[in-house]
């Protein structure tokens, strides 16, 4: 393990509340890496990455979050061919020919979600049409998993919030939020959906993790469903970044 001092950080906006940076402190101070630092890049503009480039030249790792997971592409030297298919990047290598874009919310979401998918998990409903759902829908392919985007407009190959009733509820037994509908503080907050139509054969998966039980999970909880909120997510996810940066050290 380099005993270099090296910087990372967040990308995002209004992400005060971010996961990352307490998490990579914690995992710093554990593997005795104390001169490393992770910082948050609170940006109101996806052009202000580039001036954040700029200024801090001798950063070795970012990650991306809401909103800018698509923005960073046009700035970034290549993408890596899973990136490319998903079209999100979470996370930029510095390497020596440039910044590499890489997603590892794919890998993160994959083995969370894997312990918990049982026979009849066959048709999955994506809430929400976000830079995480590209992800998402991206391992529902790989797994063989029927899937349909929902959103609040209707598109083709897209469901409308108006399009669900209880019978599509019940024949789309995977039910995932990718919308920020829940998060602290707001945390009554929940997709509109018919939850009456939620029995114990679904799985509801909620990328928030704070609060840990979100009013979504709730209602799933409540009738039986099998639930599991993002942080297993986010925690693979950041230890798959620090596994592709440190190939560049």
């Amino acid at each position: 393990m380099t005993k270099h001092n090296h910087r990372f950080g967040l990308v995002g906006k209004n992400i005060s509340y971010s996961f990352s940076r307490g998490y990579f402190k914690d995992k710093f101070e554990k593997l005795g890496l104390s001169g490393h630092s992770y910082e948050n890049f609170d940006l109101q503009a996806a052009n202000e990455f580039q001036s954040l480039l700029k200024n801090n030249m001798d950063l070795k790792g970012l990650n991306v979050t809401i909103p800018y997971k698509q923005n960073v592409i046009p700035y970034l030297k290549e993408l890596t061919p899973q990136a490319k298919e998903i079209g999100a990047v979470n996370t930029i290598q510095f390497s020596k020919n440039g910044l590499i874009g890489h997603n590892t919310d794919a890998y993160g979401f994959e083995n969370s979600i894997k312990p918990f998918l049982q026979p009849q998990h066959t048709k999955a409903l994506i809430l929400g049409t976000g830079g995480a759902s590209k992800a998402v829908a991206f391992v529902l392919d790989q797994l063989q998993i029927e899937r349909k985007y929902v959103s609040r407009k209707r598109d083709v190959g897209k469901l409308s919030y108006d399009d669900l009733d209880i019978e599509v509820i019940k024949k789309y037994t995977v039910i995932i939020n990718c919308t920020p509908l829940g998060t602290f503080p707001d945390v009554e907050a929940k997709p509109n959906i018919p939850y009456k139509g939620i029995t114990q054969n679904h799985l509801l998966f909620d990328l928030i993790y704070n609060p840990s039980e979100t009013a979504f999970l709730k209602e799933g909880k409540k009738r039986g469903a099998q639930i599991c909120n993002g942080l297993r997510m986010l925690e693979l996810q950041a230890d798959r970044a620090w596994e592709i940066w440190q190939e560049t050290f």
